[in-house]
């Protein structure tokens, strides 16, 4: 009789990229993007809640309306911007900085634009695969061009 040995094959399940996946993608490229942006040449971006600045790397891109409760504003530019951690984390659910950072998008975009975004904060903007697929190739284009501006 033939000795016959078995070999135990793992199955090597691929992570099918769904929307889902992509959208997470997406929107940790959208709010790297929101931080190194708005970092000077020397990598350090000032806080839009409390104006303190730190190294982009050490910031959070915050959303004015937070991404969990807007799939129209998630990933829109003028809703994301650095943030430091105490800010974004603590300081947006029990402290001021929620009141600054709207004083800030005031500032900033006008008052009717900023009305305009909690008009349509409940609005749903379905995303396909295919526009995540390119607005993630065009996040990292512009990710790489600040990382060689401020040197990584």
């Amino acid at each position: 009789m033939a000795l016959q040995f078995h070999f135990l094959r793992k199955k090597i399940k691929m992570k099918k990229e769904t929307s889902g996946i992509l959208r997470k993608k997406a929107l940790k490229l959208a709010q790297k993007l929101a931080r190194i942006s708005a970092a000077d040449d020397n990598g350090y971006a000032h806080c839009w809640s409390c104006g303190d600045a730190y190294h982009y790397k050490e910031m959070d891109g915050g959303h004015f309306i937070a991404k969990g409760h807007s799939s129209y504003w998630s990933l829109d530019a003028s809703n994301i911007h650095p943030q430091c951690r105490s800010c974004n984390g603590f300081g947006m659910r029990y402290g001021i900085a929620e009141q600054q950072y709207t004083i800030n998008m005031i500032d900033y975009y006008g008052r009717d634009y900023v009305e305009m975004m909690h008009i349509f904060k409940n609005k749903i903007k379905k995303i396909g695969k295919a526009e995540y697929l390119d607005m993630i190739q065009e996040l990292n284009n512009l990710i790489k061009y600040h990382e060689e501006r401020v040197g990584k």
